[in-house]
């Protein structure tokens, strides 16, 4: 199946709990009707996580930026 961009590559700096700050770059798709947020560091683009939306999200700007910070401070604890 085909990918559906819902948001483009987008940067964004997030804020972690240590007062540290990660530099990352976003993109939301769609394959079939699942939805996508997938994230990449944005120095040297390395791949950081994949999440799977639950059926029906689809969100705005800001709300998948709260998403971002949850599932970095969640990767960076695994």
């Amino acid at each position: 199946m085909d990918r559906a961009i819902i948001q483009d590559w987008t940067d964004s700096t997030v804020a972690l709990k240590s007062g540290e700050n990660r530099d990352v770059r976003y993109s939301v798709y769609r394959v079939g009707r699942t939805y996508f947020l997938e994230m990449r560091d944005r120095g040297d683009d390395a791949h950081i996580h994949t999440l799977e939306l639950p059926d029906g999200m689809k969100l705005d700007r800001p709300s998948y930026e709260v998403l971002l910070r949850y599932v970095l401070l969640d990767v960076i604890a695994a």
